[in-house]
């Protein structure tokens, strides 16, 4: 069994490797990568079906990083190990795991034995392990009330990179009355709507910029969630079937 660990912080990969060689006895050849990059070239040179990754590494991320390797090998098992429950995380890891892939999402403040446990879990056994407060933020973000929809997200990250709402319907294959209709239920969910002294709403914001400003407060979005959507924006522009207008 080939293990490979991607971290970027050298004390963190010391801790890492200690702890997977003790979980794991199984484990016969141990790789290991400083950088989403690295860990990139060495999944694809060794074939590596199990993987540790950090998510927020320079470079690459771990979110970008285990893209590509999902993309080469669905199969690919990878527990994600970090220091951040941001929903933008969470929600840009559930985006790209393969259908039928086992994953896990464990906290760097999670003790010892709990990684030992998670290590074997995912990697010996092929069950998914998503810590409980990572589990809150899933649940948090599916609520049909509160959280916002998979439509309202990407509407969301589109108004973050400034698209009009002629492209967004475009992009998304939405009616104009429908990317509207998404923006209104994500300025209602997010309360950025502010009522003025007679109760009525105000207009004292542009209501796309103070809907990023606090999904950003909120952890909605975050840099690394931005980065993967200006890249897939790019693609799109790209694309020669999009045409301005």
């Amino acid at each position: 069994m080939d293990v490979l660990l991607v971290e970027d912080d050298p004390v963190h990969r010391v801790f890492l490797k200690e702890v997977i060689e003790q979980a794991l006895p199984e484990c016969s050849r141990l790789f290991e990568a400083e950088d989403g990059v690295s860990g990139e070239r060495l999944a694809h040179e060794h074939r590596v079906a199990s993987v540790v990754m950090d998510l927020q590494m320079p470079r690459r991320t771990g979110v970008e990083a285990a893209r590509t390797i999902w993309k080469e090998r669905p199969e690919t098992s990878i527990l994600f190990w970090s220091n951040y429950a941001d929903e933008a995380y969470v929600r840009g890891i559930s985006r790209i795991v393969p259908e039928g892939a086992a994953y896990g999402y464990i906290l760097k403040t999670a003790s010892e034995e709990r990684l030992r446990l998670a290590l074997r879990s995912l990697f010996i056994e092929q069950q998914c392990v998503i810590d409980r407060e990572i589990r809150g933020v899933q649940q948090k973000a599916q609520d049909h009330l509160l959280g916002l929809s998979d439509t309202e997200y990407e509407v969301l990250q589109d108004i973050a990179l400034g698209l009009t709402d002629r492209s967004i319907a475009q992009r998304r294959n939405l009616s104009l009355r429908s990317v509207q209709n998404r923006l209104q239920q994500l300025y209602e969910k997010l309360g950025v709507y502010q009522p003025d002294v007679s109760g009525e709403r105000s207009s004292a914001f542009n209501l796309r910029s103070r809907a990023v400003n606090v999904a950003l407060l909120r952890k909605v979005l975050n840099r690394t969630a931005l980065e993967q959507a200006e890249s897939e924006l790019q693609e799109w522009l790209r694309d020669p079937r999009y045409r301005v207008g």
